[in-house]
């Protein structure tokens, strides 16, 4: 589908995806105090599907379900997944500005694994990137951010997010070579739901009323903003507005204050300023490449 292009359009539209994601991470944040990560990852996929499917499934019915490619499918969704759950974790341990901007190291990965796998050519531009920008990822795991201050395992974790989230990123961009987006979105929707399913079995346990309230927020506002996220780099190109995607550590940093009294230090806010221009360098250094925008990653 073809959209207008506007820039401001754009960035407008990417403000208001960050923000509904910063919603879903407080609600995850709340909600982990209670619940463990299996049932908020799980609740976030079951929404997402129940939104997904009858969408998906008007634009090609069974037709969907033909694919030569069930292993790339099969390794997007793990690595989705894998990710969600990852984020999840932090998200529950972090200051949440810290936990949502670990979420957005994606993007540092990208140009290695790309080269490994794909043998894209990243140049020059998002080849710096990726040492400024873990310059920038130190500086935000010295800051700390957990209960106990300093590097921390939640922190690590979270990092590991952002590579799987990578590797996620990347998987789609491969799968877009031969499968169409309803496809790539029905099978991730599906599969994520079957995947993360599978964890109940043993850390099943029955939320409140207070919980289902914020699952629902986080299945809710994690869908919205993956739709907004859609619309707003199809008016736009990604190298111009990908740079306002890192204001979701700027809305997590006030709903952090506001609702859990966390205070960042200027080394944080150092090390956020580096990773988001690695992460616009690393992303305008890849434009010459097939350009791809991931549905379903938290």
């Amino acid at each position: 589908m073809f959209y207008r292009q506007s820039l401001i359009q754009g960035a407008l539209l990417i403000l208001a995806s960050e923000l509904m994601f910063a919603t879903m991470g407080a609600a995850v944040k709340g909600a982990s105090t209670g619940l463990p990560t299996e049932v908020l990852v799980f609740m976030r996929n079951a929404v997402g599907w129940l939104v997904v499917l009858p969408i998906v499934w008007r634009s090609g019915g069974r037709r969907l379900l033909i694919t030569a490619v069930p292993h790339l499918h099969l390794l997007r969704a793990v690595a989705g997944v894998s990710a969600m759950y990852c984020f999840f974790y932090a998200l529950g341990h972090l200051h949440l500005a810290n936990g949502l901007l670990l979420k957005m190291t994606a993007p540092l990965f990208m140009p290695l694994i790309g080269w490994l796998w794909l043998r894209e050519q990243a140049g020059w531009l998002a080849t710096l990137a990726v040492p400024l920008g873990f310059g920038g990822v130190i500086l935000v795991l010295d800051a700390g951010g957990g209960a106990s201050g300093g590097t921390s395992t939640a922190a690590l974790v979270g990092l590991l997010g952002g590579l799987l989230a990578a590797v996620a990123k990347l998987s789609v961009r491969r799968l877009t070579y031969s499968e169409p987006a309803t496809r790539i979105v029905f099978y991730f929707s599906s599969l994520a739901l079957l995947v993360s399913s599978v964890p109940l079995i043993w850390a099943w346990q029955a939320p409140t009323l207070h919980e289902w309230g914020l699952l629902l927020l986080v299945g809710a506002a994690g869908t919205a903003g993956q739709f907004l996220l859609t619309r707003g780099y199809a008016a736009a190109p990604a190298a111009r507005v990908s740079p306002f995607g890192y204001f979701s550590v700027v809305y997590g940093a006030l709903y952090g204050y506001l609702f859990w009294g966390e205070t960042l230090t200027l080394v944080f806010w150092g090390g956020a300023v580096l990773i988001a221009l690695a992460g616009a360098m690393a992303l305008t250094g890849r434009a010459t490449a097939r350009p791809t925008v991931d549905l379903a990653l938290p």
